[in-house]
């Protein structure tokens, strides 16, 4: 990494200025950069053609010294796929409705100036990111980043069928509303998935999703053992059967990972009650799924059409991040 003729370091920010206050949020980076003796930043917003891929590669050529991203998911994912492997550090400045990655890095979601200033820090921390290749109904293949979670199936459908109007309004709760509308129509599908133990599956199922790290808002634990920085994707099968299929995924999901977990009476619980036939977890390095028929994906919450096979892996310690000097990573 290269300084600027002045000698200073430079920042870039990568921003959807649909989802920020565009005006305020490039003052504070400037305001905040010259504070701390650093160049003048570079400002990439993105566009309806570049969700950020392109932005972030024109701030990696310039020799940037860390990048800053503000926007929805969609942002940091793009932003993600572009900067992986280049060791230079990503500050996610939380906005937009859902959040993903910064609520399960405990990030400040309301406090903006502080992930700045972390991005004009010195303290840099490694996680995990995973990659998707797709493959879709004509035989393509193309390969995205996603630093949450990668699905097939039914949850895919439901994020296709969340309102955009709706979610822009109430946030993250619109998914609930895409959730009762995909749920009316709903049909298990044969998928044969394997993990990297070699083993082959094949079962019918709602939807499968492969994890870099497992919490969604409201603190749902989706998978409460998935880890940022453990190297190995976490994979939920999701395969009620009924209506009372359908209350033991939420009572899984919601009652018992996000509430009884949380204490030791409740993990005696869990201990006694054994298995949840709904919902099954598989751990990897690596792991795929293949449909009969094209089905849909999503990737860190935003619908990427539909595929016949998905194979996910890891990529460990390929996205830097820059925190809070005093930020707790031991539990990540």
């Amino acid at each position: 990494m290269t300084t600027s003729a002045t000698g200073r370091r430079q920042a870039a920010l990568v921003y959807n200025p649909i989802k920020v206050d565009e005006g305020h949020l490039r003052a504070r980076v400037r305001d905040l950069s010259r504070e701390a003796g650093w160049e003048h930043p570079a400002f990439y917003p993105t566009t309806v053609d570049d969700a950020g891929q392109q932005a972030t590669s024109q701030a990696l050529a310039r020799d940037v010294d860390v990048v800053l991203v503000a926007g929805g998911d969609g942002t940091v994912r793009a932003v993600s796929e572009a900067i992986a492997g280049s060791a230079v550090p990503l500050a996610i400045l939380p906005s937009g409705t859902g959040n993903l990655l910064a609520r399960n890095l405990g990030l400040p979601l309301s406090d903006p100036d502080e992930m700045i200033r972390a991005a004009l820090g010195d303290f840099r921390h490694a996680i995990d990111i995973g990659w998707a290749r797709l493959t879709r109904v004509d035989g393509t293949h193309e390969e995205h980043a996603f630093v949450v979670l990668a699905g097939i199936g039914l949850d895919a459908d439901m994020i296709a069928n969340t309102r955009p109007d709706l979610k822009k309004t109430v946030g993250w709760i619109a998914y609930v509303d895409g959730a009762a509308r995909s749920l009316v129509t709903a049909v298990p599908f044969r998928a044969v998935f394997q993990i990297d133990d070699g083993r082959l599956h094949s079962t019918k199922v709602h939807s499968i999703l492969f994890a870099n790290c497992g919490t969604l808002p409201a603190g749902i634990a989706l998978i409460p053992d998935a880890s940022i920085t453990d190297a190995v994707l976490d994979v939920a099968v999701i395969q009620p059967t009924g209506v009372l299929g359908w209350l033991g995924v939420w009572r899984k999901i919601w009652w018992d990972n996000s509430v009884l977990r949380r204490s030791r009476a409740g993990r005696r619980v869990l201990e006694r009650r054994g298995r949840d036939a709904s919902v099954h977890y598989f751990r990897g390095v690596a792991a795929e799924a293949a449909a009969s028929a094209p089905t849909p994906i999503e990737l860190d919450g935003d619908g990427f059409g539909t595929a016949v096979r998905i194979t996910c892996r890891v990529d460990p310690r390929a996205l830097l991040l820059a925190l809070p000097a005093d930020h707790p990573v031991a539990g990540l």
